[in-house]
């Protein structure tokens, strides 16, 4: 490992080279295909606006940063998919909460993941943040693609935001906010799932934590959620890839160029608007038939709790459902 490489070595990717492509098509791919026929109708990669522009924009190494819906298969299937149609394998960022197990951790690093360290107390999770930070610079320089989601954890109500904080974490240390965004290559991506099969996971989840305030998921749920995020049914799968911030952020600065000057948190919630809209107006919209309330019903009867509360639980799955049609009607309405 090269010397300016330790300080990365406990977070970063494994280095397998050829091995790396070889388990890719012997192994990974084919496994994806097979999940891939049998959950879904079909999974389709798709562009918002000019196509000819969002290949040059990730023709170079591009920062996929995207909503969050399903915690192992988002960034699978975006990697498969970028894989067969530019050759381009980004590296992932998975946080270490997920890792149950010591084998989980070892085989990720050698699938190009990275680790988010993440449950530390204030002053660690800002070395680690530090770290985490460079690392992604550091991959960036070399021409690299990166795989990140808009937000810690997976968006329970799908009420897609991305959070001001994962942006202050990729630009810590330095100096010119904007252009520091800029050198990520920050490049949206819209997941819409048309059925989630973890819904009436979260739906649990949101009354637990209602319930009781300080109720954590343990490690054995994160594990359920994976098995089940993979093995349950999705319907139709679309990934839209959306052009490169950087033009917009370069015109809202020739337009505002006092936003320079602003606060950090100000700057950081400009950029976060971008990356929504991009994220918003991306979404697939699926139409909702009169079958539709026997589905949320039979979620509904899938929830496991001593206190059932049904009126809550129900209003939060049809939640999970509405959430992204609002957005993209707002984010639509804005752009018109």
């Amino acid at each position: 490992m090269k010397k300016n490489e330790q300080q990365f070595r406990d977070i970063r990717a494994y280095r397998v080279g050829w091995l790396l492509a070889v388990c890719d098509w012997l192994f990974a791919f084919p496994l994806l295909l097979i999940w891939a026929g049998k959950t879904t109708k079909g999974i389709r990669l798709d562009y918002l606006g000019d196509r000819k522009q969002i290949e040059a924009d990730i023709r170079h190494g591009a920062f996929f940063m995207t909503n969050h819906r399903d915690i192992v298969l988002d960034s699978a299937w975006l990697s498969f998919l970028l894989r067969c149609r530019y050759f381009i394998r980004p590296f992932i960022g998975i946080g270490n909460n997920l890792f149950a197990y010591k084998w989980i951790e070892v085989l990720v690093r050698f699938n190009r993941c990275f680790v988010v360290k993440r449950g530390a107390g204030a002053h660690a999770q800002l070395e680690n943040a530090k770290v985490l930070s460079a690392y992604i610079r550091h991959l960036r320089r070399q021409g690299k693609s990166i795989w990140l989601a808009q937000r810690e954890g997976r968006a329970k109500d799908s009420n897609d935001v991305t959070q001001p904080s994962v942006l202050h974490m990729l630009t810590l240390g330095e100096n010119d906010f904007f252009e520091n965004v800029k050198t990520l290559n920050i490049c949206p991506v819209s997941i819409t799932y048309e059925y989630d099969p973890c819904d009436y996971l979260k739906a649990r989840e949101m009354q637990l934590k209602r319930d009781n305030p300080r109720w954590r998921k343990r490690a054995k749920d994160d594990v359920e959620s994976m098995r089940t995020g993979i093995r349950g049914w999705k319907g139709r799968v679309v990934y839209r890839l959306t052009p490169s911030i950087n033009n917009e952020i370069d015109a809202m600065l020739a337009e505002h160029p006092e936003y320079r000057e602003q606060p950090i948190h100000d700057q950081l919630q400009h950029a976060c608007d971008i990356i929504d809209r991009h994220i918003h107006l991306g979404y697939e919209m699926y139409e909702r038939g009169a079958d539709f309330d026997q589905y949320i019903e039979s979620r509904l009867a899938k929830i496991d709790l001593p206190d059932k509360d049904e009126a809550f639980l129900r209003e939060k799955l049809i939640e999970m459902y509405n959430n992204p049609v609002i957005n993209y009607k707002k984010a639509h309405e804005k752009d018109e």
